[in-house]
């Protein structure tokens, strides 16, 4: 099987009936041209009709014309008559320069990064996915192509560089997010919708658990700092015991009075505290500062390394099942993913941004193998099947140009025989 028929481009081949009977006609027109002129030739003497001078001159001058554009278009393909003149076979013998100058050409025209970036520029990549998700085609073979070619693309992507740009990305826009405001508007909110109970009512919970395991603690603790006359006298027990009761008792009017004056304090403290994420500069740096350590954290490492396979994974899987990934909650989810990029300037020029980096990445990566590809697969191609292939994609333009050129020719022919009996 050659590489036309392994890519499918046999399926062309019905165009080989177009090409032989526009050779038909154009060859048919020459044997016309020929017949023409031994008719003229044979009635062209003195006191015959001057027609047939001018029927000859144009007979002559096209079979010229006719035949000068048959050799120079079967120079292009094959040897005239089987001789091997020089510089016929023009795309035979020059397969692996062609093969080479046409991977040269890919290298400078579309697989330089500037060239790339440039021309992602003018790409709206996320408004075409935001439209697809929305209004994905329907079942059938463009689907299912799509999908195929969407899992095939990531399973081929490889994995360290293209998984090292997302995480590489998703770390640099959670560096570049300010989280105090955020964290500020959220403590607000919770405040105002006094979802905030919930949470004090935790912590008291948490402290009382804390206090029941650490009571021993405690005790020591108090006796460690008394003097030896309250060891003596046993005061030291009673005084540790009174601590440890009044503070199960403080906790346990917290957590059934919603109006005790710490808890007051305590919802004092929060509003001050969700001010102070929204307008005060040094939390703002402090709370940035925290965010950068825990994003350059190992643990984190790890768990954009754990998304982002889950992620690629759970793509791949859709992808192959495109019919099932799009029904359900997943495809509702898609679909409201592909409206919101449609209507989210911003979510759309990051995802823009990132398809850029990635792109222009890719080219940098991958563009001398690719070029090397196209080079070595041309060479690699049979010089017969891809004249053959040629031939029949362009052949019959080029059949009209030997019918252009033999009637171009005639033409001329008449002008100078007309040309030369004024003179």
């Amino acid at each position: 099987m050659n590489i036309f028929q392994a890519t499918g481009l046999d399926r062309f081949n019905p165009a080989q009936g177009g090409v032989r009977g526009m050779r038909i006609v154009a060859s048919g027109l020459l044997v016309a041209m020929a017949g023409l002129y031994i008719l003229a030739r044979s009635h062209e003497a003195p006191g015959e009709p001057a027609a047939w001078g001018y029927l000859c001159a144009f007979a002559e001058a096209a079979m010229v014309g006719g035949l000068a554009d048959w050799f120079a278009v079967t120079a292009l393909f094959r040897h005239p008559l089987g001789l091997p003149i020089p510089h016929t076979a023009i795309i035979p013998r020059n397969k692996d320069r062609i093969g080479d100058n046409l991977a040269s050409f890919l290298r400078v025209n579309f697989l330089t990064a500037s060239v790339v970036a440039r021309r992602m520029q003018k790409v709206d990549v996320a408004a075409a996915i935001g439209r697809l998700l929305a209004q994905p085609p329907a079942p059938g073979r463009a689907r299912g192509g799509m999908g195929r070619a969407l899992a095939t693309i990531l399973e081929s992507l490889g994995d360290d560089r293209l998984g090292a740009m997302v995480k590489g990305a998703l770390a640099s826009r959670l560096k570049t997010f300010d989280i105090a405001p955020l964290i500020g508007r959220t403590l607000d909110a919770a405040i105002v919708e006094n979802r905030h109970a919930e949470m004090l009512d935790g912590l008291i919970g948490w402290g009382s658990r804390v206090l029941l395991h650490n009571e021993t603690m405690i005790h020591d603790m108090v006796q460690s700092r008394t003097g030896k006359f309250m060891r003596w006298t046993g005061l030291d027990e009673k005084l540790s015991t009174a601590i440890v009761e009044g503070l199960h008792k403080l906790l346990d009017d917290m957590a059934t009075d919603p109006d005790h004056p710490l808890r007051s304090k305590a919802q004092e403290g929060l509003e001050q505290f969700a001010d102070r994420l929204q307008n005060d500069p040094a939390m703002r740096e402090r709370v940035a500062a925290m965010k950068a350590e825990i994003i350059a954290s190992p643990a984190v490492g790890a768990w954009l390394d754990t998304l982002w396979q889950n992620a690629r994974l759970k793509l791949i899987d859709s992808a192959r099942n495109p019919d099932a990934a799009i029904g359900g909650q997943f495809g509702a989810a898609l679909r409201q993913l592909g409206e919101t990029l449609q209507t989210d300037p911003q979510l759309r020029q990051t995802l823009n941004r990132f398809a850029r980096r990635i792109t222009v990445g890719l080219v940098a990566d991958y563009g001398d193998d690719i070029v090397k590809l196209v080079s070595e697969t041309i060479r690699g191609w049979d010089a017969r099947t891809v004249t053959s292939q040629l031939e029949n994609a362009v052949g019959r333009d080029l059949q009209y140009i030997r019918v252009n050129g033999t009637i171009v020719g005639g033409l001329i022919g008449v002008g100078l025989h007309i040309l030369s009996g004024l003179l």
